[in-house]
């Protein structure tokens, strides 16, 4: 088993600050696991100079090797695009901000070599991060936990390791909406948790925008559940006791002789469901909106440059 292969995938999006030491501890971690190994860094359409530090670790380093995008895909088409490229019997999934110690991933290696298909690092600590950031997060993965079908594991992220016949069936599922962590809980593989303190970012700023972040939360929420489709039932039932408690008032309100504007009532319950009625045509509307994607069948992503790849 030691000289299984392991595929460490990295993507970068204007990293030039970090990337340096980075590389330096992450192929240290990778030379302690003992076994061969190769760093897959995906630049996401990266316009600073990420791609010419990532040019000459890949000169100075056969067992590096470069894909970079033609423009911005996002992160999980980036690590999308490591998986495929890889050729390891493990694939390592880790970001390049060092947030996530590369230090820990000889301790994944090991969980993976005493049986585990996918070992998750969870957070117990989220050190250099505002306590909006941590409260949102927070808050999302409780409320993607509740409504998604499939059990996801809470203050989870993306840094993992993979067992081959894992990363298998992810390559066999192509859609254009990723949500890495909802897949692995969907296939339902044997799972066990790392868990660590996540540290402060190394150098730079997050790229991971309020926007991205939301699209990322609606991707979880809608790639695996369909309880939002329902919630318009369980608010139609309530509109329908409220409306039942104004008729009741009202009855009581004409006993007793209290004058009242009772148009009032009318306009307020109209708006009410109206706007009840956009929401969820919304909600439809971006369950629509992926079939759409999905039936162009457009590629997940372009390469523009490859280094040291052989396919």
């Amino acid at each position: 088993m030691e000289n299984q292969l392991l595929s460490l995938i990295i993507p970068v999006y204007y990293e030039q600050e970090v990337l340096a030491e980075a590389h330096a501890r992450m192929d240290a971690a990778m030379q302690a696991t003992g076994h061969p190994y190769e760093i897959i860094y995906v630049n996401d359409g990266s316009r600073d100079g990420t791609m010419g530090i990532l040019r000459r670790i890949a000169a100075e380093n056969p067992a590096v090797r470069v894909l970079s995008f033609s423009r911005n895909f996002g992160h999980q088409l980036a690590v999308t695009c490591g998986m495929d490229a890889a050729k390891g019997d493990a694939l390592i999934i880790i970001d390049v901000d060092l947030q996530d110690p590369p230090e820990l991933i000889p301790q994944l290696v090991q969980r993976w070599k005493a049986g585990a298909d996918i070992v998750y690092g969870k957070r117990l600590k989220r050190e250099g991060e505002t306590f909006f950031k941590k409260l949102t997060a927070k808050l999302y993965y409780r409320l993607l936990s509740a409504m998604s079908a499939y059990p996801i594991p809470l203050d989870t992220g993306d840094f993992r390791l993979l067992d081959r016949k894992v990363a298998d069936c992810f390559l066999n599922m192509r859609e254009h909406a990723r949500f890495l962590r909802g897949m692995s809980a969907w296939m339902g593989f044997e799972a066990v948790p790392l868990e660590y303190e996540r540290q402060e970012r190394a150098a730079g700023k997050t790229k991971y925008t309020l926007k991205k972040m939301l699209k990322l939360a609606a991707d979880g929420i809608t790639g695996f559940s369909t309880k939002p489709l329902t919630l318009a039932s369980g608010f139609g039932i309530g509109i329908m006791a409220l409306a039942d408690l104004g008729l009741l008032a009202l009855i009581v309100l004409a006993i007793c002789a209290v004058p009242f504007p009772a148009w009032l009532w009318a306009v307020a319950g109209l708006l009410c469901v109206q706007g009840l009625t956009l929401v969820f045509m919304g909600i439809q509307g971006a369950y629509l909106g992926r079939v759409y994607d999905e039936v162009k069948a457009r590629p997940l992503y372009i390469v523009a440059e490859k280094i040291n790849c052989d396919r």
